[in-house]
């Protein structure tokens, strides 16, 4: 049988690797910029330096403050280093009793006059965008706007408070096509009561948003669209070697610097690496996301009374945040504690077994582990598989599409040369809700097949992954707070020393448990076991092989059942049908 289990050091990110990188010197905000985010660097960078048609660059980003201020602050940099002198745009408009005249700038005094510069607004309204024209007692006056202090520089906005607006998309798209500034009163009944000339405008606009907003701004503006620079700002960075760590270091000192928190110490990085690696769900992934960073910054900096953060802050900061928003998942741990919610975490049962789902409750911040336990009853019938969620209407398409895939693997298994002559029906017992996705489907073909032997499953033991038609073992999502879900329920029951959770060895790289979970492994009072196929989780699970040439197994098991039941022994039939023996040819 092969050895399946983990070794506590696989249960958590490898930090020991880049140990000697945890006190590197802090890189200038702009070249850390260039390396973690090199293609929006890159696509920045052009978008100054190019003269275009259409200035339009989209940024695939949250359209949050931080990332406004991030994309002013690089832009601002980039061009502080391209430009040799100020340049004036814009200029002055003289107004009199009878006209208003336009004339070029000459000074930065003038009140239409501008240095460029990048500018940026989270939200928009049309007079500060547009700026104004008052009229009191025949006398004009005129205010200026946000496009206009952004004349001959860059203006970046929220595409998402542009959509929710589309008359000032409208205008502002006729300002930046025809390159001119014209005046409007804001009142349509009320016509200027003097002409205003058009003023020059040129400026560089970039708009930001999340990946659906932009698609709709592709579905209005296609030819805009398919013209205008594109980039993202990438969510996280893979560690492909040292180099990248250092970018990443480097990155989230930088982002301590810009929110005014002290810089970590070399203990503090182990611990925000483990609480990363859970956030992106990937050991060798870490995030890049600034207000993810700041607010792990900002709670560790709450705990610290010294000029460094260290792990002991952010432990303190990440447990307190544990306990404060556990209310949810400790209400429902003592239902199943109280023996409202049957869990069985000892003994061995014939068709039981527990599987492991993932909650996320609407207004609730945390996701969280429950065991849940499935059953299946195996009866003479026509080889029907009864989905008891789907027929009741509680089973999502995914969920069915996992069911039909371990039925065809077992069924093509079995090699049968007949329709099998039980039918079954497997279900979430105590389920009341919809039931979606197939990371359970693993545990059904177990349960299934332990009905179909006779074989129990040890109730100590947890599963979780999806099968193929060839019943290789696939990832699945949620892992991490699926086993510290089974583990807290073994835990407060006292653990054997026996109890843990089969994963598939496809999610092992996913892996950043808490530590308690890790120290239980290290001792032995804890298991997992990573398989990659069916007949690896098998064994562990009934103690029988699936299928072997000599001996006994599963497969053989559920063969002779299906062999007495097509053709039963005439000793065993009912008693009323045994006189038809004595008229059988002999």
């Amino acid at each position: 049988m092969t050895n399946n289990r983990l070794e506590w050091r696989a249960l958590q990110p490898d930090t020991e690797r880049f140990q000697h990188l945890l006190s590197q010197e802090l890189a200038a905000e702009t070249e850390c910029f260039a390396s973690v985010q090199a293609r929006l660097f890159n696509g920045l960078s052009l978008l100054l330096q190019t003269p275009a048609k259409v200035p339009l660059m989209l940024v695939k980003s949250p359209e949050s403050a931080e990332y406004l201020a991030l994309l002013q602050n690089i832009l601002a940099t980039i061009a502080d280093e391209n430009e040799e002198s100020p340049t004036l745009y814009g200029g002055q408009y003289d107004i009199s009793e009878h006209a208003v005249n336009w004339r070029p700038a000459h000074s930065a005094a003038d009140n239409f006059a501008s240095e460029g510069g990048i500018h940026q607004a989270e939200w928009i309204e049309a007079e500060q965008l547009f700026g104004c024209v008052r009229i009191h007692q025949s006398r004009i006056t005129l205010s200026p706007g946000l496009v206009h202090r952004a004349n001959g520089g860059v203006l970046i906005l929220s595409l998402r408070a542009l959509m929710a607006q589309p008359l000032l998309w409208l205008r502002l798209k006729q300002i930046m096509v025809n390159q001119r500034f014209d005046w409007y009163s804001q009142d349509e009944t009320r016509p200027l009561p003097l002409a205003i000339p058009s003023m020059p405008m040129a400026f560089r606009l970039v708009l930001i948003g999340e990946r659906d907003v932009l698609a709709d701004f592709q579905d209005m503006e296609p030819e805009l669209a398919a013209l205008s620079l594109y980039s993202e700002f990438e969510d996280n960075i893979q560690l492909v070697d040292e180099e990248e760590f250092t970018h990443w270091l480097q990155w989230v000192q930088n982002v301590s610097t810009s929110l005014g928190y002290p810089l970590p110490s070399p203990d503090f990085w182990p611990v925000l690496i483990r609480e990363a690696a859970r956030y992106t769900g990937d050991q060798d992934t870490l995030p890049l996301d600034p207000q993810w960073l700041g607010r792990q910054l900002q709670d560790a900096a709450l705990y610290s009374e010294d000029d460094r953060l260290s792990a002991q802050n952010l432990q303190d900061a990440l447990s307190t945040r544990e306990w404060r928003e556990g209310f949810l998942p400790e209400r429902i741990r003592d239902e199943i504690l109280l023996d409202q919610i049957l869990i069985e975490t000892e003994g061995e049962m014939i068709g039981q077994i527990n599987a492991l789902s993932v909650m996320e409750f609407p207004g609730h911040p945390r996701a969280f582990g429950e065991p849940s336990r499935i059953s299946c009853v195996v009866h003479v019938g026509d080889g029907e598989f009864t989905d008891v969620e789907r027929k009741a209407e509680l089973g999502g398409n995914i969920h069915a599409k996992g069911m039909m895939i371990m039925q065809a693997w077992l069924i093509a298994e079995l090699e049968l040369e007949q329709q099998l002559p039980f039918s079954a029906s497997l279900v979430f017992e105590q389920s009341y809700s919809e039931v979606d996705g197939d990371s359970a489907s693993l545990a059904e073909l177990c349960a299934l097949i332990s009905a179909l032997a006779s074989q129990p499953i040890n109730q100590q033991i947890a599963v979780t992954g999806s099968v193929d038609q060839f019943g290789r073992v696939q990832p699945v999502g949620g892992l991490n707070e699926k086993i510290e879900g089974f583990f807290n329920i073994c835990n407060q029951r006292t653990l054997s020393g026996s109890q843990g959770v089969i994963i598939p060895a496809a999610n092992v790289r996913h892996l950043s448990l808490q530590q308690d979970v890790v120290d239980a492994v290290r001792d032995g009072k804890f298991h997992l076991w990573a398989v990659s196929s069916v007949e690896e989780a098998l064994p562990l699970l009934t103690g029988m092989e699936w299928d072997k040439e000599t001996g006994s197994c599963l497969m053989r098991s559920i063969q002779e059942r299906i062999a007495q039941m097509m053709h039963p022994d005439p000793r065993h039939r009912p008693w009323p049908l045994r006189w038809l023996n004595w008229f059988s040819p002999g």
